[in-house]
């Protein structure tokens, strides 16, 4: 289950360094061809209209943010962050052009304070507050500068911006992992990061407009759980570091931004619905774990573990009310991301691999259809 933030906050546009200390909100979505925010126009068709405003987008400044945590953290979890491969496949091809940057250098201090800090392990959805890197490192600049002091910011938008630094990177030793991140991903965009992301979006160009297909196929089949759930549209972006485990944030006004896989061109296309699909139950699937679990397995973990398991079976669950051909395809597409290979009765393999108490999973069948059913 992929964690969520539900802070009003819009996304951001800071304002350069040489002009007033403000933070300007995006009011207007960009085109295609900007590299700005996940506000951006998309490519579902208007025959699908209905199904809200739900838009396939890519952004460099999130595949570089997450592509950073990618290249830090070892995930051996059941169902992974990154998608499988993804660390190797970017250190081979700094290998190949003989590249080595300052996230090299620092990896070993950034990855203990990673690993030490929940806090820090939550930042990884930072980047989806903000329309581009430079708008992302000016903000984050700003908050250092000042040392994380909300007072320190000029008007409201600062202090909400500042405010959400905080919760990510509340104390000194947080803050100098975010100085030296931002540091170190300056020197990886420019050396690497940039001109390795164009080739492989230019490599998937064909997969991108196959993905959009995909969703333009199943939107209307989404629509009534998005519209009843308070998620009637939002950008879904398209990110080369993700799996199985989506990032997702709701900032208000019907705003909404699910980070989900990027295929290959050797893959299927929904792969990309599959975790949209185990992205958009979120809400459902935690609120019943929170219903069905005690404080002390809140406290334990245990709720946290739950939680993953929960989160996958209410995709298939929905999947099997909204768009039962595809309930096979996302079963078979988990089982592979927990590092399984689908065969046999490949509903009591997923059954198996993602078991609930049965009361829980009960849970989630009612409260999906609750859902549905706008109630």
């Amino acid at each position: 289950m992929s964690l969520r933030r539900f802070l009003v906050l819009p996304a951001l546009r800071v304002a350069p360094s040489c002009a007033p200390r403000t933070v300007v909100v995006a009011s207007t979505p960009a085109t295609e061809q900007r590299p700005a925010g996940p506000a951006a126009s998309g490519t579902t068709p208007r025959a699908n209209a209905a199904a809200g405003s739900w838009r396939v987008e890519t952004r460099e400044h999130v595949d570089l943010w997450l592509h950073g945590f990618a290249m830090l953290l070892s995930d051996s979890s059941l169902v992974p962050t990154f998608r499988l491969g993804y660390r190797s496949e970017a250190s081979q091809a700094r290998r190949a052009s003989n590249i080595t940057t300052r996230l090299d250098e620092n990896a070993l201090v950034l990855s203990r304070r990673l690993t030490s800090s929940a806090s820090l392990g939550a930042a990884q959805f930072l980047a989806l507050y903000f329309s581009s890197w430079d708008d992302l490192r000016r903000g984050c600049l700003r908050f250092l500068r000042d040392n994380g002091d909300v007072r320190a910011a000029y008007d409201r938008e600062s202090v909400r911006m500042y405010a959400t630094l905080a919760t990510y990177f509340p104390g000194s030793a947080e803050r100098e992992f975010l100085r030296l991140f931002l540091e170190s991903l300056d020197d990886e965009r420019t050396r690497f990061h940039r001109t390795w992301w164009s080739q492989q979006q230019a490599a998937r160009a064909g997969m991108r407009g196959q993905v959009a297909a995909a969703w333009s196929n199943y939107a209307r089949a989404f629509d009534r759980f998005l519209r009843y759930s308070g998620q009637r549209s939002g950008t879904v972006l398209l990110t080369l570091p993700l799996g199985a485990e989506g990032r997702t944030i709701d900032v208000g006004d019907d705003t909404h931004f699910v980070a989900v896989t990027f295929p290959a061109a050797s893959d299927d296309p929904r792969d990309a619905v599959f975790v949209m699909a185990h992205e958009v139950v979120g809400t459902v699937s935690n609120q019943v774990v929170r219903d069905h679990t005690t404080p002390a397995e809140q406290q334990s973990g245990e709720s946290g573990r739950l939680s993953t398991l929960a989160a996958v079976r209410a995709g298939a669950i929905l999947l099997e009310r909204i768009a039962p051909d595809l309930t096979d395809g996302y079963r078979r597409y988990y089982l592979r991301t927990a590092r399984q290979v689908p065969g046999g009765d490949v509903t009591a393999q997923f059954a198996r691999i993602f078991p609930l108490p049965g009361p829980l999973d009960q849970a989630l069948v009612r409260q999906v259809d609750l859902v549905l059913n706008g109630i």
